[in-house]
């Protein structure tokens, strides 16, 4: 019966993720459809998709100020509330600046869910599993992708298509907004606001050996943090390194020009139809969610950066290859396209899509946590908002061959990143990693 409340709380909780793949996907397919509408410029195109990164920095920054004021459960309810009237008015928007608006409302509920849930699913797990179930938070994000795509097909032949694509979000949303309210916040959160008992009885729900035992080390790591704040800030200095910069291989290496403008990039290397497109974008999106299971499945037993090396190779000969499909007028040539999208998604979604996640909500202490994933998730943002705006611009001024190469070099220079300066959590509990950035 624990087990089962568990991972019910796990469901509700990654409810948070769906909602940021679905609201990260279903642009890719509506996009098409909006064009049709709009017509919008290139300009006008990156600021619809971007709109979202803009409202995520908002979002995370609202979330970085409350999360560790009024809890992990009660802004992730907040979420559910912003996600809900964001889906609405995406369905009613009457122009381009109204549905602009509207993209960047619904960017405010993926900025806070964006480390909001990890950090939620990272505080009530053991350090046994916690790799794995806050991969479930990934998984959650893959699969709203992989709806998003298949809605996007569904719809296509609607009078209301891009209307009904952005509106469908709205019920997920209520999901996460309903469930929330029935969930406990955080062992790490009721110790931090000094409620003891209801801690020990979350962790005696994760089936923690020990309850007391890891209370009195939450405590303690919280007395530690409070007696020189100027060591607080020298411990601080890795972990941002760290954070901003494993977010920064996240984005820049290319991943949301792929999962934002596929229908795009195929319908540039030679597919036709709008339904062709759509229905090719649901294959990489289902190669995307299951994708995730094979993190899911190694992050606890290989570790995080064996995962970290193997995609990122696999990622770099992947944007390789599709940097020459756009200088080449080969017939077959467009097949490899989406091959090798496929192929570097499969690398993504077993390493960096999962484990920059798992990184950022391991690494900072708890007193700061909240506020730190916050300035993490906002630099993830800042990031994102410079790929999907400039990419269409990209894509028609320099041309394919050079942009991805770009992405290449980018994914190269992160394999360097990672093997000097980020740590193996692997087997940690949050409060050991913590004290290894203090030695």
């Amino acid at each position: 019966m624990k087990n089962l409340i568990f991972y019910i709380t796990i469901f509700i909780a990654s409810c948070g993720g769906f909602l940021s793949g679905y609201d990260t996907g279903v642009i890719s397919g509506a996009l098409l459809f909006i064009n049709k509408t709009f017509n919008p410029s290139h300009i006008q195109s990156g600021l619809i998709v971007s709109a979202v990164s803009v409202g995520a920095i908002i979002g995370a920054v609202a979330n970085g100020i409350l999360i560790d004021k009024i809890g992990r459960k009660k802004i992730l309810i907040f979420a559910g509330f912003i996600f809900s009237v964001g889906s609405i008015c995406c369905f009613m928007s009457q122009s381009l600046l109204h549905l602009i608006l509207s993209r960047a409302l619904l960017g405010m509920g993926v900025g806070i869910t964006s480390f909001a849930c990890p950090l939620y699913l990272s505080e009530i797990s053991n350090k046994e599993k916690r790799g794995s179930i806050v991969s479930f938070y990934q998984l959650a994000l893959t699969f709203g992708i992989l709806f998003s795509y298949f809605i996007n097909y569904m719809f296509s032949s609607n009078a209301l298509s891009w209307r009904l694509m952005l509106g469908f979000g709205i019920l997920p949303a209520l999901i996460l907004f309903c469930g929330m309210m029935f969930q406990s916040d955080t062992p790490r959160f009721y110790v931090l606001k000094n409620r003891i008992d209801e801690a020990k009885n979350i962790l005696l729900k994760v089936q923690t050996k020990d309850p007391d035992k890891e209370i009195e080390e939450i405590k303690a790591s919280i007395s530690k943090e409070n007696t020189n704040i100027q060591n607080d800030l020298k411990n601080l200095i890795k972990p941002f390194i760290i954070g901003i910069g494993i977010m920064f291989a996240q984005i820049v290496t290319g991943i949301n020009a792929i999962i934002y403008y596929a229908p795009t990039i195929f319908k540039s290397v030679g597919f036709g139809s709008d339904k062709d497109v759509l229905f090719i974008t649901i294959f990489i999106g289902l190669i995307n969610f299951l994708m995730t299971f094979v993190a899911i499945a190694f992050v606890d037993k290989l570790g995080r950066k064996p995962l970290l090396y193997i995609g990122l190779s696999g990622m770099t000969t992947s944007l390789i290859v599709l940097s020459l499909v756009f200088i080449s007028n080969i017939f077959i040539m467009k097949y490899l396209a989406v091959i090798f999208c496929a192929i570097y998604i499969v690398c993504f979604s077993m390493s960096l899509g999962p484990v920059a996640l798992l990184i950022i909500s391991e690494i900072f202490p708890l007193k700061y946590r909240g506020c730190a994933m916050s300035i993490a998730i906002i630099s993830n943002f800042i990031f994102n908002f410079m790929v999907t705006f400039l990419f269409p611009i990209s894509l028609n001024k320099i041309g394919g061959c050079p942009t991805f190469l770009i992405f290449a070099l980018i994914c190269l220079l992160s394999v360097l990143f990672i093997k000097f300066f980020v740590p193996e959590t692997k087997g940690k509990t949050l409060e050991e990693i913590e004290l290894s950035f203090k030695n």
